[in-house]
């Protein structure tokens, strides 16, 4: 235990990456539907993935914990081969690609973004341990590479093909001389109060290949996922995981010497601070991650939300701010403006003679949510208040702006909040 104490920020982190990676690896195995694992992540790979989609129905159970725990692998593999440095923004973009492998990133839709950063950086003879959170915050459009393979351009899954393969790789090398040029720029778009930035060069780019691809071509864009697919779920699944994921990390974190005034000091430091683990220490970052994830699954079993394949990978998608800003004491005004907002505007829409169809448990409001947390930093600004009416805000705007990337990015909660 010594030895991990004196871990530097980068090694510790690693240390963390794999430990998530073998969590759902070990949770895959021990799955009741384990017999058909391979088989479904067959499905996973072989289906479309536009949002949202529920891998739980896809593939079953332990086929969607295999697609986490191995791309969670890769993730890790991609810091230790190009000898990466992994810090918070790190932290986010390995938590959020995990959290996307229940609803819309497999071992196989990553490829060609990744590829893509790759060839930026030897183009641009940069070094490409510094480039490891562009290629994995460029798997967020991941859902359309998956239909190039195998739909595009019609509207039912008609097999891999090389055409397909060919547009995903130039669609993918596009983003790729995208994404970092666009990483780079956009906190001087929203000044740091959007932690999930890349969400916004994300966003643009969806936008731009609906637009390209679907729209000015005449090309019908494929429907979501039928509504009852999402109906495929297990709370008690969920919930025995993530409890005892969550709850390891607050034993290690104790057994690595994190005391509760430790942990209080960061819950009340009025600064915005947006490295946890190099402020507070690599204990304090570790008791955060499982406090605040408990405070996230606490919050989805109130409000009574449906524990599918999307509510899991959003747990995690939430969490992944755990050591860029978020934690417990500034999002709690997210979640009330969410509530308040459903509210509202479930009782003013009759009212209108309107069909409300967005109480608080909605499956898009409980993603919505999700990216809402990434507007904590203005609760740590200017107050709990101002936190509240920007989450009210992005309850009004985030089952909107779907329209504009056609349900192709994955980062949609992030670019409203961006908006």
């Amino acid at each position: 235990m010594n030895k991990i104490k004196n871990l530097s920020e980068s090694s510790f982190l690693k240390l963390v990456f794999a430990f998530l990676s073998a969590c759902f690896l070990i949770a895959a195995v021990i799955m009741p539907d384990r017999a058909t694992m391979f088989s479904g992540l067959w499905q996973i790979l072989s289906q479309p993935s536009k949002i949202s989609t529920n891998y739980f129905a896809v593939g079953g159970y332990a086929a969607t914990f295999l697609n986490m725990g191995l791309v969670a692998l890769i993730s890790l593999l991609l810091f230790v081969v190009f000898k990466g440095t992994p810090n918070n923004v790190s932290t986010l973009a390995f938590i959020l690609t995990l959290g996307f492998c229940s609803w819309g990133i497999n071992i196989l839709n990553i490829w060609p973004t990744i590829l893509g950063v790759v060839i930026y950086g030897l183009i641009k003879r940069e070094k490409m341990g510094g480039l490891v959170n562009a290629m994995l915050f460029s798997t967020g459009i991941a859902p359309i590479i998956t239909d190039l393979l195998i739909r595009y351009p019609h509207a039912e899954a008609v097999g891999f093909n090389l055409p397909g393969l060919g547009l995903a790789l130039l669609v993918g090398f596009f983003i790729g001389f995208f994404l970092p040029a666009g990483l780079t720029h956009s906190p001087a778009v929203h000044k740091g109060f959007d932690l999930y930035s890349a969400a916004l060069p994300i966003g643009m780019t969806a936008f731009f290949l609906n637009a390209t691809l679907y729209k000015t071509l005449g090309v019908d864009l494929p429907a979501a996922p039928a509504a009852e697919t999402l109906q495929i779920a297990s709370q008690m699944t969920v919930n025995i995981f993530c409890c005892a994921v969550f709850g390891l990390c607050i034993l290690f974190a104790f057994l690595l010497g994190c005391k509760p005034r430790d942990y209080w000091k960061l819950l009340s430091d009025p600064a915005l601070v947006t490295n946890f683990s190099s402020t507070y220490g690599n204990a304090v970052f570790l008791m955060n991650l499982g406090v605040y994830g408990l405070f996230i699954l606490g919050y989805y079993n109130l409000i009574g939300a449906t524990f599918n394949g999307v509510t899991f990978g959003v747990i995690f998608c939430m969490l992944a701010c755990c050591n860029s800003g978020s934690h417990p004491g500034n999002v709690w005004p997210i979640m009330l403006g969410y509530v308040v907002a459903s509210t509202v505007t479930g009782w003013i829409s009759p009212l209108l003679g309107g069909n409300f169809s967005l109480p608080v448990n909605a499956q898009a409001i409980v993603v919505g949510l999700c990216y809402a947390n990434g507007l904590s930093p203005i609760s740590n600004e200017y107050g709990f208040q101002y936190g509240f009416l920007a989450a009210f805000m992005h309850f009004c705007m985030v089952t909107t702006t779907p329209q504009l990337h056609g349900g192709m990015c994955l980062y949609n909660g992030g670019f409203t909040a961006a908006l």
